[in-house]
């Protein structure tokens, strides 16, 4: 028998009707269930005052909840939208509706843990149940610890750990999808005076040029790119690296929102693992996947890394001050330092939101180790940029190139910005592609312009300090700055 009468599903980064944990739990447990999205005005409002206006992730949003009502309508339900501070308006709607319980997933960052905290507690005082469930990760939290009961801080002990847990009796438990359409009779449908999905204008946002990068929203677009990926998945391990080729999933941006489950993820690289066909492009992807599980975790035990370095002797570190720091900053985020395919990457994040993973890391090393400027600049930047933002991922990928977070690189380890493009992007095609003024110069000279021929140069109409920038560092020299910088840590540990 139900045990409530009627609940509320509140969705968030989980927009599908599939595979859903807490709408699967909600519907087990009522009779009615309604569903919901807010537009939280506490998350959209700093973007707007940063003028931010032109967000792709916020039409990702609108257009994924339209597809998402949709959806629900076809089940007999439908989607109650709300634009105001979260906090406030889910227990003012529970209380509208007269439910008995909030239904919700897991959020695992430290602001959402504060928000879902308080509205756990207003919904109490009121006396409304609250539950969440685990949806966006495999395993979470202390479901991987060490043998001593500890969250672990290194990766590969850590995935071992993983992939031991999913081989166990058990594992397939951690796999298996949350089934809706056969509880779907108790999807209830809203009335008419909770309104429509508002305008992107409506919500203070613009238009972007989200569509015509050719990214779809919703569910549909998320199993649109997954049916692609799997059919080139054996080429998975090599082609990733090379940011020409189409290599990647491109499937970060629907996990980000949840129009795709992360079992459903997971469970076609192991299936596909166990084919054996193409188990290494499998077994790669699938390692992707455990270090999306490996930063939650982290960031879940370990909060302070939103503001502070994972290793804190790494916060003494002397960055790059003042005016003379800006103007590095604004030259790499404007990709202007005169090296040709971190220009070219951080060329390719303004104008679509997305960067190649290879990529993230090249500019972040260069930003840190070559210009001298704090990770943290560099975060906050990627933040703003990139469509598939993900706090636990994003925090913990520029920690490990600062060499300040769990398992990252050595500070020793820095790249070398000509080498990686001269492996990476042997040919300049990703290059010309987002730096035309340079796509008459030849192959041997792309990766490092100022080193050209003059005559070379002049053929291919290349004005240095002009129409191209003349290189803001010489990276021998900036890296040997940036040991001498790291020596901080040493001196702070010795200490």
């Amino acid at each position: 028998m139900p045990q409530f009468e009627k609940s509320l599903v509140w969705f968030r980064r989980d927009l599908r009707v599939f595979d859903h944990a807490a709408l699967h739990h909600a519907l087990k447990a009522s009779r009615a269930v309604f569903c919901a999205f807010v537009f939280d005005t506490d998350i959209l409002q700093p973007l707007l005052d940063a003028g931010l206006t032109a967000d792709r992730r916020v039409e990702f949003i609108r257009d994924s909840i339209v597809e998402l009502d949709r959806e629900l309508r076809k089940l007999g339900g439908g989607l109650i939208v709300r634009h105001g501070a979260a906090a406030d308006e889910v227990p003012a709607l529970a209380a509208q509706l007269g439910v008995e319980a909030v239904f919700s997933n897991h959020d695992y960052e430290p602001q959402a843990r504060q928000r879902d905290a308080k509205v756990a507690s207003i919904l109490a005082a009121a006396g409304r149940g609250w539950h969440s469930f685990k949806d966006q990760v495999i395993f979470e939290q202390d479901e991987i610890l060490t043998l001593s009961g500890r969250p672990f801080s290194v990766f590969t002990p850590y995935k071992n750990a993983w992939m031991k847990r999913l081989a166990a009796a058990d594992g397939p438990f951690f796999l298996k999808p949350y089934p809706i359409e056969k509880y779907a009779a108790r999807l209830a449908s809203p009335a008419s005076e909770h309104g429509m999905i508002p305008r992107l204008a409506e919500l203070g946002f613009q238009e972007t040029n989200l569509h015509a990068l050719k990214i779809t929203p919703g569910m549909s677009g998320a199993a649109s790119l997954l049916e692609d990926f799997l059919r080139r998945i054996d080429q998975y391990e090599d082609a990733r690296n090379f940011p020409a080729v189409k290599g990647p999933s491109y499937l970060s941006v629907h996990l980000r929102f949840g129009t795709i489950s992360i079992r459903t993820l997971a469970r076609a690289a192991y299936q596909v693992l166990h084919q054996g066909a193409a188990a290494s492009g499998a077994a790669v992807w699938l390692s992707e996947l455990v270090w999306r599980d490996f930063y939650f975790m982290i960031l879940y035990h370990h909060p302070h890394v939103a503001q502070r370095a994972f290793k804190p002797d790494y916060d003494a570190i002397p960055w790059e001050s003042g005016q003379h720091a800006q103007t590095l900053f604004q030259a790499w985020s404007a990709g202007r330092t005169g090296y040709p395919l971190v220009d070219a990457a951080m060329l390719q994040l303004k104008q679509s939101g997305y960067m190649h993973n290879r990529l993230r890391m090249l500019v972040a090393s260069f930003l840190i180790k070559d210009l001298g400027v704090d990770w943290r600049w560099g975060e906050r930047y990627f933040a703003e940029q990139l469509n598939d933002f993900d706090l636990a991922a994003n925090n913990g990928g520029w920690q490990w190139a600062a060499s300040s977070g769990c398992d990252a690189q050595p500070y020793f380890r820095i790249f070398n910005p000509i080498t990686q493009s001269e492996k990476f992007d042997t040919e300049g095609k990703f290059i010309r592609l987002y730096l035309p003024q340079l796509a008459a110069l030849g192959n041997r000279h792309i990766h490092a312009p100022w080193l050209a021929p003059a005559k070379d140069l002049q053929d291919a109409g290349i004005r240095l300090g002009e129409n191209y920038p003349l290189p803001l560092v010489q990276h021998d020299e900036a890296r040997k700055l940036t040991l001498q910088r790291y020596a901080a840590v040493r001196k702070v540990t010795e200490e």
